[in-house]
């Protein structure tokens, strides 16, 4: 948190404020503290015994955030899902017109002034006859689908909760159908958070259910596909293409196969990248303090057990 956001919060009647400038100063705090920002470990939570309000500092936190003490404690934790939703949208779509019309192999060829132009109608995905797999239809996954359905694509959705099918999506399925639908998709998107249900669920044997030309775009959370099965799975034809925001291991290093993998289309975590961010945050931020002051009910509750 900026020190300009906590004069922000500040203003609001009712709410003292203080920042702490290490763990220890942090642990001495939440022995009186209601509400925090940021990231608890187990011995600050130990000693939080009034925190009633925990406020995640990102949309979708990583591994070890969630941990056995604080799933269990009465903490309600908010994250700030929602904020991106354009930003990630736009980059997925990008990245499928990208792979759609093999936009990478040409700006290969530019960097060398190769005038090539090989490309068969065959290369060519036709989106007007694509199906596409959303898997995570949450509000980004919802524009993914809006978006993409404008480009003609006949988008299903996969997700655990949601039953109706937002605009663009024709239909909604269960996590349990996945390994059925995903013969049937040209694009398999995600865009899931990590949890320890959809950690490594695109493996080996799923990516060998889909079809030789399938082009498979993950916006979600990195450690939710195999970067070995997906390598091995282009370089052997089984799988059309790879567009991937998010990697097991960040930074992806420099000697992986992918980065040289003409099929695959890499970029370093940026979708969430776009203007405005900060200010969805603080607003968030400010709403759940205000929020929290009155005794309301609080925006983006989390699922402390499902991690999201």
């Amino acid at each position: 948190m900026t020190r300009s956001w906590a004069v922000e919060l500040a203003a609001i009647d009712g709410l003292e404020v203080v920042i702490a400038e290490d763990e220890g100063e942090a642990t001495e705090l939440l022995r009186g503290a209601e509400a925090a920002y940021g990231t608890l470990n187990s011995r600050m939570l130990a000693v939080a015994g009034r925190l009633r309000w925990l406020q995640a500092p990102m949309a979708a936190p990583p591994p070890g955030y969630f941990f056995d003490e604080l799933t269990v404690h009465p903490v309600t934790v908010t994250n700030f899902r929602g904020i991106y939703n354009d930003h990630v949208a736009t980059h997925a779509v990008a990245l499928v017109l990208s792979l759609a019309r093999n936009i990478p192999v040409y700006v290969r060829q530019q960097a060398n002034g190769d005038w090539d132009r090989h490309l068969a109608d065959s290369s060519v995905m036709h989106l007007q006859n694509a199906t596409a797999l959303v898997v995570g239809v949450g509000a980004i996954g919802a524009e993914i689908s809006r978006m993409l359905a404008a480009f003609g694509v006949t988008v299903h959705g996969v997700d655990p909760q949601l039953a109706a099918p937002p605009d663009g999506v024709v239909a909604m399925h269960t996590p349990g159908e996945l390994d059925s639908l995903l013969p049937g998709a040209d694009i398999v998107l995600l865009t899931l958070p990590h949890t320890p249900e959809s950690e490594g669920l695109i493996n080996a044997r799923r990516i060998s259910l889909m079809q030789p030309h399938t082009m498979l775009v993950n916006v979600g959370r990195g450690p939710t596909v195999s970067l070995e099965a997906v390598n091995d799975a282009l370089d052997r034809g089984a799988l059309g293409s790879a567009a991937l925001d998010v990697f097991e291991v960040e930074p992806l290093p420099p000697q992986h196969p992918l980065w040289r993998q003409p099929r695959a289309l890499l970029t370093p975590h940026v979708a969430v990248v776009g203007p405005y961010i900060d200010d969805r945050r603080l607003g968030v931020l400010k709403r759940n303090a205000e929020a929290f002051v009155r005794g309301a009910p609080l925006e983006n509750i989390v699922n402390k057990t499902l991690w999201y």
